[in-house]
């Protein structure tokens, strides 16, 4: 038997890859020939051609966002949920070619909203500090909410991977209203006219509905002013952390790469990078000498450039380079990018020249008194007591003993698991992603390894309670354990969301005791991402066994925690 499968899922992101995965093992099982195309927008997949489609019996199509079905006229189709799908492949699979029927063109869907006077066209950005969770969630949320609206969407997400279903001119033109969900600074002059609403990740995610409602209700005409950012009252509230949040997103690949380059070289031994010319000597001198060393000033420079524009950024960069020679770390890294920052945008503001020396302002005149600037005060007034103090903060930690180190393991773990991403969660990140430039690696050991545990706990939680939780939400269990093991706390959210009061303490007690034991342990880690799969490059994580420790046993108290306290879902239905 030939079969034809389609997946698609609002996002294009995850339901779809994993639904075409788990449909090409049930079909292969069931000794049925599949040709399967999946709708992502991550990745290029299969198309069906028309031959495809003719030699088949059965249309089979997984999805939850409607899809042009034209191309299927006259051939038995069956259209079922993307979750069905992904719960049970096999059974969806039988299900589907019994119950296929002969599709009408009568019946025929497209991928737009059809026959509705009140629909809207929206474009939106996504876009958060690490731009790997976050971005894609609250994309798939506002596409999901957009179509159960009755609006017409689409989400440019700017990840880790750079921007993916980039917005084209005609699409923005096209639109009636834009909305930003974005945790760090993203270019906005192409939105020239256009009524925007911003937001961020968080909101767009956890309260989507709502979000969707001001932005209708909220939304303002932008003006461009030839730079990310805007002289309106909405810049102005950005305010400092979502300016150090794009230094630290710009600084991230650096430190990651960095890391596991120098992983890499202990291989070899770990002292083996002391012997000149040997291949351990050069990772590490990539690793370490060229991009550890860049970490401060990217992080200065694009904190100044979130606060400037390019004006900016020549000042940060040589502002970041002398707080790490003058051995401030990332604390004056941090001085550095706001010194810089501020003093370009400034001196923009306030220099008027005639108008033939205008356009030298950007170019020549704002970085050379910013950097001049910058440098004297970074030399002379703030440079020697945050050395200072970041000494003192390596000494403490160098010689901290074991009940210093639990402490502080508690604090972060506690913190990682606070607020799930947010900004509680990403101070204590980029607090040990700061420190790995100082060659200070337990506090990041301790930081990934609970940020791991909400959604491994939550996995875990509708795996012991199964009766406790709808179909759903054990579906969603399996994805949390999965983005746990890549050091996605995010995967908690939707748990958090629904029952707060419960999920929060749970993931706080699980992660504040992984914390513990990974200082305890004196874990070191080199790499500020990854999570398990960082242990594929040797030495990236040290001691392996007893940090897998750490990270199980607060896994096991945040599951079997919240498997406790769980109010079972059908009470809860028949109690409404």
């Amino acid at each position: 038997m030939n079969i034809a499968i389609i997946t698609a899922c609002p996002s294009g992101v995850a339901n779809s890859i994993i639904a075409a995965g788990l449909l090409e093992k049930a079909a292969q099982s069931l000794q049925i020939s599949a040709k399967i195309e999946c709708q992502s927008k991550i990745v290029e997949g299969y198309a069906l051609t028309q031959h495809d489609i003719d030699s088949a019996d059965a249309i089979i199509i997984a999805t939850d966002t409607a899809i042009d079905t034209a191309r299927f006229v006259g051939k038995p189709v069956y259209q079922g949920s993307i979750g069905n799908a992904v719960s049970n492949a096999s059974e969806f699979l039988t299900k589907a070619i019994h119950n296929a029927s002969t599709l009408t063109s009568s019946e025929v869907t497209t991928a737009s909203v059809q026959n509705n006077s009140t629909s809207q066209k929206i474009v939106a950005i996504t876009a958060c500090p690490t731009g790997v969770a976050h971005t894609f969630m609250a994309a798939e949320a506002l596409e999901s909410e957009a179509v159960r609206q009755g609006h017409q969407i689409k989400v440019e997400t700017r990840g880790s991977v750079g921007a993916k279903n980039q917005l084209t001119d005609q699409e923005i033109q096209d639109a009636d209203l834009v909305i930003i969900a974005a945790d760090i600074d993203v270019p906005l002059d192409r939105f020239d006219g256009k009524l925007l609403y911003r937001t961020k990740t968080g909101p767009a995610l956890k309260k989507t509905q709502q979000e969707i409602e001001n932005a209708f209700a909220q939304a303002t005409p932008y003006k461009a002013t030839g730079s990310v950012n805007t002289s309106d009252e909405n810049a102005t509230s950005k305010g400092i952390y979502q300016h150090l949040m794009t230094g630290v997103s710009h600084m991230l690949p650096v430190v990651v790469a960095g890391g596991l380059i120098i992983a890499l070289s202990f291989v070899f031994g770990i002292e083996a990078f002391k012997e000149e010319g040997t291949l351990a000597a050069s990772l590490m001198t990539i690793g370490g000498a060229s991009a550890f060393a860049l970490m401060i000033p990217v992080l200065a420079g694009y904190i100044a450039f979130s606060i400037a524009d390019r004006p900016g950024l020549a000042p940060g960069l040589v502002g970041g380079m002398l707080a790490s020679s003058l051995g401030a770390g990332f604390l004056g890294g941090i001085a550095a990018g706001f010194i810089a920052g501020y003093s370009a945008k400034f001196i923009a503001e306030k220099l008027s020249l005639p108008q033939s020396m205008e356009a030298l302002k950007p170019i020549l005149i704002i970085p050379f008194i910013a950097t001049l600037f910058t440098g004297l005060v970074m030399i002379y007034v703030v440079g020697s007591p945050v050395a200072a103090t970041m000494s003192g903060l390596e000494n403490f930690l160098n010689t901290m003993g074991a009940g210093n180190a639990v402490m502080l393991g508690i604090l972060l773990g506690a913190m990682m698991c606070f607020d799930l991403g947010g900004p509680v969660n990403k101070a204590a990140y980029a607090f040990g992603v700061g420190l790995l430039a100082s060659q200070q690696y337990a506090p990041m050991a301790a930081i990934m390894a609970a940020g791991m545990v909400p959604a491994l706990g939550m996995g875990l939680a509708t795996f012991l309670a199964k009766n406790k939780f709808e179909s759903s939400a054990r579906e969603a269990g399996k994805a949390s354990f999965v983005l746990g093991l890549c050091f996605i706390s995010e995967g908690a959210i939707p748990f958090a969301a629904k029952d707060p009061m419960r999920v929060i303490p749970s993931c706080m007690v699980g992660g504040a005791l992984t914390g513990a034991l990974s200082m305890l342990f004196g874990a070191q880690l080199l790499a500020p991402h990854g999570g398990l799969f960082v242990l594929l490059i040797p030495n990236a994580i040290t001691p392996v066994l007893m940090y897998l420790v750490a990270i199980a046993a607060g896994t096991l108290v945040t599951g079997f925690s919240y498997a406790f306290l769980k109010k079972s879902d059908q009470k809860r239905l028949v109690q409404a």
